[in-house]
This record gives C-alpha cells, sequence and structure tokens, in this order.
C-alpha cells in the first residue's frame, strides 16, 4: 500500500534564513491563502520576499503563511518524476541568487482517514464561520491518509486542511536523494 509523507520546512536547521510575505511590485502584500486552493494562479507580477529573519538560504522552506518556496534545484526533482500537478510560480528574495518558485499544489483530494487520525475537530455553525467553511476541519492531529482514496496524485492538500501539503513516498525519496535542503517529512 503507498505511503504518504507532510512535506514540512524544517525549522530546526540552525542559522537559516524566514522569508516573509509575498509583495507585488509595488511593496504591498499578495494574498498568501490562494496558494492553498488548488488552483493554477496568474499574478500578474513576479512576487518578492524579503527575510524577516537573515541567515542561510534553503533550497526548500515555507515564507510566512506557509508559502512553500522552492530552489530550481527541487523543481528538477520535479520535472525529473514527470509530476504535473504543480505550478512553480517564479518568485525573487532579497539579497539571493535564485532562481526560486512558489510550489503551487493544484490538487485538493478529500482522503483523510478521520477514523485513523489521532484527533479531528470540524467546523459548526456555532463557531462563526462562513457557511462554505461549516464541515471543513478545524483542527487535524496525527492526521492520517486514505492511499485508497489518493489515486495517482504524488503531490496535493487535503479537503478541508489545505494548510498540510503531501507527498507520495517516491517524491520524498527523491527530494531527499537530491539532497534538497530545508525539507521536514512526518508519515501521514
Amino acid at each position: 500500500m503507498s505511503r504518504y509523507f507532510k512535506l514540512m520546512d524544517d525549522r530546526r536547521t540552525r542559522g537559516r534564513w524566514q522569508l516573509g510575505a509575498p509583495l507585488d511590485a509595488r511593496g504591498e502584500e499578495i494574498d498568501p491563502w490562494q496558494f492553498k486552493e488548488g488552483r493554477r494562479l496568474e499574478l500578474g507580477c513576479v512576487p518578492r520576499f524579503t527575510l524577516d529573519v537573515p541567515g542561510r538560504p534553503l533550497e526548500y522552506s515555507w515564507a510566512a503563511f506557509s508559502i512553500p518556496v522552492i530552489h530550481e534545484r527541487g523543481v528538477q526533482v520535479f520535472e525529473r518524476l514527470g509530476i504535473q500537478e504543480v505550478q512553480f510560480i517564479p518568485v525573487t528574495v532579497d539579497g539571493h541568487e535564485g532562481p526560486y518558485f512558489i510550489l503551487n499544489t493544484l490538487k485538493i483530494i478529500r482522503c483523510i482517514d478521520d477514523a485513523r487520525c489521532a484527533e479531528v475537530a470540524f467546523f459548526t455553525p456555532e463557531d462563526g464561520q462562513p457557511p462554505e467553511k461549516v464541515g471543513w476541519y478545524r483542527n487535524v492531529r496525527g492526521m492520517r491518509i486514505d492511499p485508497t482514496k489518493v489515486g495517482d496524485a504524488r503531490i496535493f492538500r487535503p479537503w478541508g486542511w489545505t494548510v498540510a501539503l503531501v507527498v507520495s513516498e517516491d517524491l520524498k525519496a527523491a527530494l531527499e536523494d537530491a539532497g534538497i535542503t530545508g525539507t521536514k517529512f512526518e508519515e501521514a
């Protein structure tokens, strides 16, 4: 049976940089939540990231709001594997050569196995959320994926809990084999 892993930013890396929020050409913040909607984006600019904390650049890291930013070496791993369900949006990072990209995942899959998770909680009408959020996850701890619902996807966000970015075991192994710095994986 296939295994899946949350792809995260390894915050334990000492002396590392921390990227701020994406900015447009006028220096205004770009909506960060659109990168979790599972759709192709046309931003009309090349986003720029400032450094909230200067330090050693990483080939994979989360900017503000957990926006995944990846170096060209990481992009090459996706290309070598023929992975199509992503969009790489060119960005600049203040004071650093690239190329760097926002890793925009294009698939959202209803695949969380509630019964196998350590804990799940859902938004209800009483939570004061917009009606379209009712039924989405308010919290997922110890997330587990039902592999029978994933199909052939190798990178995706789980429906209702799009803060998580999930990759297949072969993509995880390829990123590790390439030595892409900044990655951390947790089995889902």
